[in-house]
């Protein structure tokens, strides 16, 4: 059979080009603009197609994406491994580093993690703590934990060992908690980022106040949370955006006086911008938070710091429901 000549072929992938423009363009907002008017401007201005990873695994929130192969026993009680190391800038509220090995001694500076101990005391989970990569090095150690905790870790945090320890741990079904900083992490790792719900900090404007909202209280995370409530944050703007994942809660970017944009220019999320979600990944659970900059978030009862009671109970929903203690993603 002849084949068309090349100039045919051109001219049709040419027509088919134009018209999936077109198609496009009607899908993401209505007919095309009339010839020589100007386009429409979008009513939300904030950040606009930011894209949808794909990761190669199963995610989303389909509990059919869980590896329940049997590797967490719940009459052996709950434990979780809270991991701190930070291979770059340092939030104030992890303190001083802490020394080689397995629950290393914490001083009074290192609030966020003191209050993780205390958190798995007070609801009857046990904590272990570290910021020594060794600990992470084999995907056996880490299966004694029904949950590994990233608290506000930064950049490459883990070694070789470790990003594989990790993976193998999240397949056979293990539990993953990333607050703050764990979204300054890993940041050349797609598998990472996708474990993050297909996101990452681009950058964030100035702390200041704002309110979240609520988006149910269907979950563990979110039960018994107000449907607003205020508190303050850096509130992280990301790139790439979460893609299906269950959004738990929002910030109201009116509520931000000092304004959304951030450092490297990102505008803010406009009418949907997520602080906190969960999902299936690969095997395993993951419950993630972008909130938890200040370390008066960790320790106050909520007097001088409004929302510290809220952000606490949400975090604890968080392990609780990653680490397989009540239902997850709801």
């Amino acid at each position: 059979m002849r084949r068309p000549s090349s100039h045919l072929v051109t001219a049709a992938v040419s027509a088919v080009g134009t018209a999936a423009v077109l198609l496009a363009g009607t899908l993401a907002g209505g007919l095309p603009a009339a010839a020589g008017s100007a386009p429409a401007k979008p009513k939300d201005r904030g950040a606009q197609e930011l894209g949808d990873p794909e990761y190669g695994v199963c995610r989303g929130t389909d509990p059919r994406c869980y590896h329940d192969w049997g590797n967490f026993d719940p009459a052996e009680g709950y434990k979780v491994l809270v991991y701190s190391r930070t291979a770059g800038p340092r939030h104030a509220n992890l303190g001083p580093a802490l020394a080689a090995g397995l629950n290393p001694p914490l001083s009074a500076a290192n609030v966020a993690q003191s209050a993780l101990v205390k958190m798995g005391r007070d609801n009857g989970f046990a904590v272990d703590w570290t910021e020594d990569v060794a600990q992470l090095s084999s995907a056996g150690r880490l299966l004694g934990y029904n949950a590994v905790v990233f608290l506000s870790t930064t950049r490459d945090t883990l070694d070789d060992s470790a990003q594989t320890a990790l993976r193998q741990y999240i397949r056979g079904g293990g539990g993953f908690v990333g607050i703050h900083n764990a979204f300054g992490t890993e940041y050349n790792w797609p598998w990472y980022e996708g474990l993050l719900g297909g996101a990452n900090f681009y950058d964030h404007g100035p702390a200041q106040p704002g309110t979240v909202q609520t988006a149910g209280r269907g979950d563990a995370s979110t039960a018994g949370l107000p449907a607003r409530w205020a508190f303050s944050d850096e509130w992280y703007n990301l790139v790439p955006f979460p893609s299906r994942v269950r959004v738990l809660a929002s910030v109201d970017e009116r509520t931000m006086e000092r304004g959304t944009k951030g450092n490297l220019g990102h505008p803010g999320h406009g009418s949907s911008h997520p602080v906190a979600w969960c999902h299936y990944y690969d095997g395993g659970r993951a419950w993630l938070t972008t909130l938890g900059h200040d370390a008066k978030a960790f320790t106050d009862d909520g007097t001088s710091f409004a929302g510290a009671p809220q952000f606490q109970r949400l975090v604890l929903g968080g392990i609780e429901s990653a680490m397989g203690r009540k239902p997850f993603c709801r």
